[in-house]
């Protein structure tokens, strides 16, 4: 191990220097066209350290950098001039982890989210919300009410709405509603005796059937992979109107400044028909699919492939296994107890896996030996070291391979935990915008120390260890100049700064959303900087992040969202 640390740590050199040092060539060195657009102004951050006042593009691609003089020389009588004044151009910005599938979905379904993101703030809004759409889109007794994003750590109540709740909705209608975090629902009861959930149902694998207390009669919230007992919200949208919520999607996506979007745990057929879509019209953003590996058999897992090029702005970029649950919903799987968990939780509750620890270590070696990148969903502590032993394993039979490995979230990852990360080159993708979302809950679920270490983003710089952060869409929306200020600023809903020695510098958070994004995707060599030879994907500021006020990060907008040299979200 001494020799892949030693071998890690010249990576990271290697890798470093590449950020600080990527090649800015002359206009002389530029390709022989004229300019289509050209840039100018004093707030052009290339991420590659590059001091510039214009930028060229022509086509998809980005062809020159450097003076104003220098690149006007590029001015053709079509060329279109942007002067930017005091608005910032920079790389487009990469989502480092998503669904976007859930995101076009949500989009034609119910929302109960709390502040700031809807309106719910306690359990009878949510009946009285559920009653209003019955009522108003004239839905008929039988068909399937599905609601999301309702969070019990902020409704008044603080528990989840169960069964009897739901049934005062509506008891005609199957009523389905899923919480934030994606890993818990609950149901009404026509909806669990549709479903076949009784007293003697058991608990499937990896997962949890909530009963009342006292008794084994369902109380109506499920846990984990007991929600696959419901079906999804296929049933209530039309294929026209799914593929029209796809093109919609893409058009939120671009308006939060984002070139790149990740679409994670979705099935091979999804892939097949996205591919589809993109043949018939390409996607205006790139769209880099994750396969959901879980539910894979052996042979299944062996035939998914990743791609090295996009086919209608769609690839496979990896496959994805999610390890445990949520922090926000107490079911992230810890080493040490919660200091509270679930109502009724013991004393010693700790979760869960939500799929069996010797599968990953048995899966895990094969793929990274093929070059398939993994992803793996793994919040809690006990968690991240099941999937830092799994790279471990796979990869301690010398010198380290380029395998990029990716822990999603990696919320309650530990100091020591960072160690081995930095050794066997796993990247943390932190789930930053948790201690303005989820702050307030997680000292109450974990204590103050652990809380404080979530997201420890500067002891991951600390290390030299490649990270990046992500909105981890649907679940919060895909805003990236708010996920920048919770990254930099770490403050709660209450106001409280949760573990302010883990605060992070702007120009560190905007590199982790564009130039080490691109890393994680092997895709460095085309995206993440404003460097001649990329891809002419930018996004244009209405002020420059650098030099704003902290406080006043997430109000910045976005004027322009520019990809492969075309734009696809502008407000002028």
């Amino acid at each position: 191990m001494k020799a892949v640390l030693k071998s890690r740590i010249r990576r990271l050199a290697m890798i470093n220097a590449t950020l600080l040092c990527l090649l800015c060539v002359s206009v002389a060195q530029a390709q022989s066209q004229y300019a289509d657009r050209i840039f100018t102004g004093e707030h052009i951050i290339t991420m590659d350290d590059s001091p510039v006042t214009a930028v060229a593009i022509g086509g998809d691609r980005i062809i020159a950098v450097g003076d104003e003089l220098e690149v006007m020389q590029l001015q053709g009588e079509n060329t279109q001039l942007v002067a930017l004044g005091e608005q910032a151009l920079l790389p487009g910005f990469i989502d480092a982890h998503g669904h976007f599938a859930g995101v076009s979905r949500y989009l034609d379904l119910m929302d109960l989210s709390s502040p700031p993101i809807g309106t719910v703030s306690n359990v009878e809004d949510i009946v009285l919300k559920i009653r209003l759409r019955i009522e108003e889109m004239q839905i008929p007794e039988g068909q399937l009410i599905y609601g999301f994003g309702y969070d019990d750590s902020l409704l008044a109540e603080q528990r989840h709405p169960n069964r009897e709740d739901l049934d005062r909705a509506s008891t005609d209608h199957p009523i389905v509603i899923r919480h934030v975090s994606g890993h818990l629902l609950a149901a009404n009861s026509l909806a669990l005796e549709q479903a076949g959930i009784t007293s003697i149902t058991e608990d499937p694998p990896g997962g949890l059937i909530r009963r009342r207390a006292g008794s084994q009669v369902p109380d109506g919230v499920l846990e984990e992979t007991a929600m696959g007992f419901f079906p999804g919200t296929g049933e209530l949208l039309s294929a026209d109107r799914q593929i029209g919520l796809r093109r919609e999607a893409v058009d939120i996506y671009a308006s939060y400044g984002i070139t790149t979007i990740q679409d994670s745990n979705v099935s091979m057929d999804y892939v097949e028909m996205l591919k589809a879509e993109g043949r018939q019209k390409t996607f205006a953003a790139d769209i880099v699919a994750i396969v959901m590996a879980n539910p894979l058999t052996d042979q299944e897992l062996a035939t998914v492939t990743h791609d090295s090029e996009y086919e209608g702005g769609v690839r496979i970029g990896g496959v994805k296994f999610t390890l445990d649950g949520s922090p926000q919903g107490r079911t992230a799987w810890l080493s040490q107890p919660y200091t509270a968990g679930p109502r009724g939780a013991a004393a010693n509750y700790v979760a869960y896996p939500s799929y069996d620890p010797q599968a990953w270590l048995d899966r895990i070696k094969p793929l990274i030996a093929r070059g398939m990148p993994v992803l793996a969903h793994a919040n809690g502590d006990a968690a991240i070291e099941l999937m830092i032993d799994g790279v471990e394993s796979a990869v301690d039979d010398g010198e380290l391979p380029d395998h990029r490995s990716v822990i999603i979230h990696a919320q309650l990852i530990r100091n020591d935990q960072l160690d081995r990360v930095a050794a066997l080159g796993i990247i943390p993708s932190y789930f930053s915008a948790h201690p303005f979302f989820w702050g307030d809950w997680h000292r109450l679920s974990f204590g103050d120390e652990r809380a404080s270490f979530i997201s420890p983003i500067r002891a991951t710089i600390d290390r030299g260890i490649p990270w990046t952060i992500h909105n981890d869409a649907p679940i919060v929306p895909p805003d990236m100049m708010r996920l920048v200020a919770i990254t930099v600023n770490r403050e709660t809903r209450s106001g409280y700064v949760l573990g302010p020695e883990q605060r992070a510098t702007v120009e560190e958070v905007l590199q982790a959303i564009t130039l080490r994004a691109a890393y994680q995707y092997f895709e460095e060599d085309e995206k993440g900087s404003i460097t001649p030879g990329k891809r002419a994907d930018l996004v244009i500021l209405e002020q420059n992040p650098l030099l704003v006020d902290p406080s006043q990060l997430a109000s910045i907008q976005v004027v322009e969202t520019i990809a492969r040299g075309r734009t696809i979200f502008s407000r002028r």
